[in-house]
């Protein structure tokens, strides 16, 4: 009977969700689509070098100050972080976490804190794997980059017989790799020993349409930190007055310039430690472990991240050792794009004009603040397909968006790019093409259509339909599916190790025979209910074909599979002799899995 109804109960879901899709409005589509960008974010991938070259060449372990700062400026939620740590193999990583709280912060920085040194080096190893990693567990919806800490230098164990030639073509591949998938890989050339090489940094940043930077001490690090962000994320670096400490508190003022900032970024660098207090424009004092602000601290840096601050002058203010150079920066995260007007889909030719109009929007929603405008200004950016040349020419600032007309200069191919930019900020405009060419074409641009193109599809009949056929045929697949899943039994046995992050120490291997089990069972039942690893209870076996099993994380991440970080949240396939491990955020442990047939 309960068999029986939890059958009834699925396929009337099936059904009662076809028909919503079927019936919900079209005119909400878009808002669905402007809520789900609103979620993009940024998935980075951290590779260290951690030889032994490094002991001299980042003696003072700028790359670990890096990381960690790096991972401070990301936003409360929603990034995801991994780390690769490489000499000429990967030493040690970090599958990609998705950061949901300040907790996940500190776990991840707590692993580059214990990252040690070994023999050896070879940067492809580092940029390959950071490259697999974001293929393999990367969010779709986010901008992916690579951040690269290391001196660009190669050291290969002759026993090994590894040439630099196989090197540089298998860094070659991770490249094209990484300029197929969009991917930027920025560096920071660690020279404390001055022997980078940073010409072959430079070029790899290069290559990908990231940026590359060359540091011997911390003090650099948030400028660096700061211009990284900016180029990804199309900020501007807001630099406030530096400050000598005296031992005594001194005032910076921060300018909040409107209501649409997400978060701001106040990094500290100075040799000692100082003491921070915030003040918010009505001149409350704000705890800075708070919904308004968070500080985050290390050994040569402090962070204060506001979170939605109110618009006006919030008062900074910093004590420092007495002579000690103090150098502050500010960020502003920002949730607007620059979206273009539709203009007219036809062939255009020489002479003709182009109407262009252009509006910042935030959330899917034009921009209600139009005070945001007053100091912007935005350029139109010409690029001649058939030429390469390109040219720029300025908009109008209407005072709730630019505007601006293009003439057609040739009868050539054109890319369009409205380029707006304030103080704190930058956007740019999805391209539009102008074919003047005289060969069958139109101007488009990604989002909108004219003409024929914007007659209604019939789409209600074809749809329900379709809909119909995939509820029947999925429902009879379910049916058959789930019943002969249910009762499925395992094969095999699995070693478990638990090793703690902390330690590095490892428990005795145990021996867990999986035939008691039917259909499904999750981890925490193979680990007999330790309540510390309750977590577990989230990473679900189920058997397959040929005496193999499926896990799944049920709460959606990645977990790594023979030293690699797999995406786990539709479900990776063990045969005999793979192997798992499984970090986990709450307990600081980390499962190893060991599949026998």
């Amino acid at each position: 009977m309960l068999r029986t109804r939890k059958i009834r109960w699925l396929s009337g879901t099936m059904v009662l969700l076809a028909i919503l899709t079927l019936l919900l409005p079209q005119a909400l589509l878009p808002q669905a689509a402007a809520a789900q960008a609103q979620t993009s974010g940024i998935d980075a991938v951290l590779v260290a070098d951690v030889s032994n070259s490094m002991n001299t060449s980042d003696r003072d372990k700028i790359s670990n100050e890096a990381m960690k700062m790096f991972i401070d400026m990301l936003p409360v939620q929603g990034d995801k972080v991994g780390i690769v740590a490489y000499t000429d193999q990967v030493e040690r990583e970090k599958a990609m976490l998705t950061i949901q709280s300040d907790a996940d912060k500190s776990s991840l920085k707590d692993f580059i804190d214990q990252l040690g040194r070994g023999p050896y080096t070879d940067v492809s190893v580092g940029v390959t794997e950071a490259v697999n990693i974001l293929n393999h567990g990367a969010d779709p919806s986010h901008s992916p980059m690579i951040v690269l800490l290391a001196d660009g230098n190669n050291d290969f164990n002759k026993t090994k017989g590894r040439t630099q030639a196989q090197s540089d073509a298998d860094l070659a591949k991770a490249v094209k790799e990484a300029q197929d998938q969009g991917i930027p890989v920025y560096t920071i050339g660690l020279n404390a020993d001055g022997k980078l090489n940073k010409d072959a940094l430079a070029d790899l940043a290069q290559q990908t349409g990231g940026k590359s930077f060359i540091t011997d001490t911390p003090d650099d690090l948030p400028q660096i930190l700061s211009e990284i962000f900016a180029d990804h994320a199309k900020l501007n670096v807001v630099k406030l007055p530096s400050v000598t400490g005296n031992g005594s508190y001194q005032e910076v003022t921060v300018n909040v310039p409107n209501d649409s900032v997400l978060e701001a970024n106040i990094s500290i660098m100075s040799s000692k430690p100082v003491e921070v207090q915030l003040m918010d424009p009505s001149g409350q004092a704000v705890d800075l472990n708070s919904d308004a602000a968070k500080l985050s601290t290390s050994k040569s840096y402090s962070l204060v991240k506001l979170l939605k601050p109110q618009e006006g002058d919030w008062k900074l203010r910093v004590k420092g050792a007495p002579k000690d150079s103090i150098d502050i920066n500010l960020l502003f995260n920002y949730d607007l794009q620059l979206v273009v007007d539709p203009i007219k889909t036809k062939s255009y030719t020489k002479g003709d004009k182009v109407d262009l109009a252009a509006k910042l929007e935030n959330g899917g929603q034009p921009l209600q603040d139009n005070d945001l405008y007053t100091d912007m200004k935005a350029t139109l950016v010409v690029k001649d397909v058939d030429t390469g040349k390109s040219e720029e020419q300025p908009l109008e600032n209407t005072g709730s968006g630019f505007a601006g007309t293009f003439e057609v200069p040739d009868n050539h191919n054109y890319e369009l790019i409205i380029r707006a930019e304030e103080d704190s900020f930058y956007r740019e405009s999805a391209p539009i093409t102008i074919n003047a060419s005289g060969a069958a074409g139109s101007g488009t641009q990604p989002t909108t259509s004219g003409g024929e193109q914007d007659k209604p599809f019939p789409w209600l009949p074809v749809i329900l339909g379709v809909i119909a056929l995939i509820v029947i045929g999925v429902g009879a697949w379910f049916l058959m599916g789930w019943l002969k899943r249910k009762n499925r039994g395992f094969v095999g046995q699995m070693i478990v190790e638990i090793r703690d992050e902390n330690t590095g120490d490892k428990s005795y291997p145990q021996y867990k025979k999986l035939v008691s089990f039917r259909g499904r069972f999750h981890l925490h039942q193979l680990l007999q209910l330790d309540p510390e690893l309750k977590e577990t209870e989230k990473y679900v076996f189920t058997p397959s074909n040929g005496d193999r099993i499926i896990i799944r994380n049920t709460a959606g991440g990645t977990l790594e599979k023979s030293g690699r970080a797999v995406d786990a949240s539709s479900g990776v396939e063990l045969k005999n002799g793979d192997r798992l491990s499984i970090p986990l955020q709450q307990a600081d442990k980390t499962i190893l899995i060991e599949y026998l047939v």
